[in-house]
Order: structure tokens, then sequence, then C-alpha cells
């Protein structure tokens, strides 16, 4: 009897451990996906802060019966998304436009995002649902403005904000907030869809090696300069990314210079030339069985880069870019285009 009792004491403690185990690995997530229910409850408060006739309050009530709800967060946002545009007819084009149903010139009328007057849920769920449809068509800018402020209490699919944001802050080279939305998000890895945990453990490896004033980070800067170009934008930000690749490339460029000249000194010490630390004092006869010729090449404390000849210019040009795609190549031969006009100024 005994024996029985202490092996059902042990089956008793290893099952209490399991749940207790499940129970902290659910814990360890500082955010949760709402269940279907709480975000119906959610849209019922809603609905009563709105001036709803009778035969759209029944059309809302058949969209929101238990047979026709989603199951997952992404889905969710759509059925909330879909139910504000039913009722509120000035975001309705917003709707229409992030589902597709829309002319892609129309303008959405995103000062609706912002509107104090609205109530929260409305507002935030759908600057997620717009920002989701922002960031799909390469518009960042625009898309971290909406997204910015937002945390996973404000909307009903949390896992979709911290995966956008992510995304977001990926390709605007945000590289600290990137990883903090990753890490948020990730927190629940086995609870977040299949595609999220994927992506975003490949932006965390993409992005965590990337250094500053690196050819990696060069790459990136004239990937977003080509893809704001190409969005029809060249303005400031623009401009200022231009100058930014420019002054990073001229920084690389006098660094290949100071190593080029290290490694001629190393060679020529090698070769038994003379590299005196210290003058020597003056009643000392140097040795040494250099041939005395001195070199009369004019030296000076900068390098004319605006000016180099096209040999030299075009060497230091597959030096730098040789790591880069081909279509930098342009960015960087401008670069010593600019340079050139900055001389002649």
């Amino acid at each position: 009897m005994k024996c029985e009792a202490i092996a059902m004491l042990l089956v008793t403690c290893v099952a209490t451990s399991n749940v207790y185990s499940e129970d902290d690995l659910a814990k360890r997530a500082s955010w949760a996906q709402p269940s279907v229910a709480e975000v119906k409850a959610q849209v019922i408060s809603w609905l009563e802060s709105q001036d709803v006739d009778e035969a759209l309050q029944k059309e809302v009530d058949t969209f929101w019966t238990d047979d026709r709800l989603p199951l997952s967060g992404v889905e969710l946002l759509e059925h909330v998304a879909l139910t504000i545009g039913r009722v509120d007819l000035e975001v309705r084009p917003l709707v229409e436009l992030c589902r597709g149903t829309a002319p892609r010139h129309l303008t959405p009328p995103v000062e609706v995002l912002f509107d104090e007057s609205r109530e929260p849920f409305e507002r935030n769920n759908l600057r997620l649902y717009f920002a989701q449809w922002l960031t799909q068509q390469a518009f960042y800018d625009e898309a971290l403005e909406l997204l910015d402020g937002l945390t996973h209490e404000d909307v009903v699919d949390p896992a979709s904000l911290l995966f956008y944001q992510s995304v977001v802050h990926h390709r605007l080279l945000n590289k600290d907030d990137c990883l903090i939305s990753l890490n948020l998000l990730l927190e629940d890895e086995r609870g977040i869809p299949r595609r999220y945990r994927s992506v975003a453990k490949l932006m965390e490896s993409d992005i965590k090696p990337l250094e500053e004033d690196s050819l990696d980070e060069v790459s990136r800067l004239m990937d977003d300069i080509q893809r704001r170009l190409n969005l029809g934008r060249a303005g400031t930000r623009v401009r200022d990314e231009e100058d930014d690749v420019i002054e990073k490339l001229d920084k690389m460029i006098e660094d290949l210079e100071k190593q080029r000249q290290q490694a001629q000194q190393a060679s020529g010490s090698a070769n038994g030339t003379l590299q005196p630390s210290k003058p020597a004092d003056d009643s000392n006869a140097m040795g040494g069985k250099g041939p005395g010729n001195v070199d009369q090449k004019r030296l000076k404390n900068e390098v004319d880069w605006g000016n180099l000849p096209p040999k030299e210019r075009q060497e230091a040009l597959q030096q730098i870019s040789k790591d880069l795609p081909a279509h930098f190549r342009d960015v960087i031969e401008e670069y010593f285009r600019k340079l050139a006009r900055d001389d002649g100024n």
C-alpha cells in the first residue's frame, strides 16, 4: 500500500509540475491575443456609441453571429474593419481601398484616423488596418506614422501590430526599434501565425549584424533612395539620404587610402628601407644602403578626390563598389562628380 501511495504522489507531482510549466511558458509573453468573445464585446460596446438604425443594427448582428466569426487575429481585424466601414460612411473609402475594391488613385480620409471625436476602438484598429496596406505598398514612412504609439492593448490583433512595426523599422533601418518589436512579437512564438514567425526570425538575423557606416548600411540606404524615387519622391529626405551616402563613401575612401599608405610603409620596411621612429642626433652618422634619391613627388596633406586622374578614380570606384549591387554604381560615380563640382567652386 505504501508503494502505491508513493507512486500516486509522484504521478500527481509530475502532472502538477507539467501544468505549472505550461502556465509559466504562457506567462512569458507580455501580451495576449484577445478572444473572439472579447472582440465581439468590444464591437457591441462601440456600436452603442454610434447612431445606428434598426436595419443596420440587424445587419451587423448577423455579421457577428457565432457561426460567421473568424478564428485568427488577422481575420478578426478584417472583420472589425468591415464592420466599421459599414457603420461609419466617412471611413468606408479607406476600408475599400485596403480591400482592393476602390480606385488606387483615391485619396483616403487619413485625418479621421486621428480624429479624437471618434472612439479609440475605431481609430486604433483602422490605423493598424490601413498601416498594413501602406506597408505592403512600400509606404513605410506613412505606415510608421500610423503605427507609432499603438500598443498591443489598443488593437484586436496585437501580433499583426508587432509584426508590421518590425517590418517598417527594418525597412527604414531603425535597428533598435526593430529588435524591440521583434522581441515582443517572438515572446509568443507558438501563438502567432507561422508566416509572422518565419519572417520575424529572418528579419532578426538580417538586422542584428548591421553596423553603422558599413557597406551593408550604405547598400540599404541606396535601396531606400531608389524606393523613394520609384514612388516619385525626390524631396529633402531623398537629398539628405544621398548626401549621407556620399559622406559615408567619402569616409570609406579615406580609410582605404590610409590602409594603402600603411601597406606601402610596411612593404618599404620589409625591403630594408629605413623608417626611423625619431629624429637622429646631430652628432651621430646614420647608416643605410639606400641610393639617396629624393622623391620629387609633391606631397599634400589632403587627397584631392574630386580631381583624381581617370585611372585612379576608376580603381577607387571598383574598390568601393565591388560588394554592392550593380545599379548602385551610378550613385558612387555621382559621388566623384559631386566632389569635382565642389572643388571647382
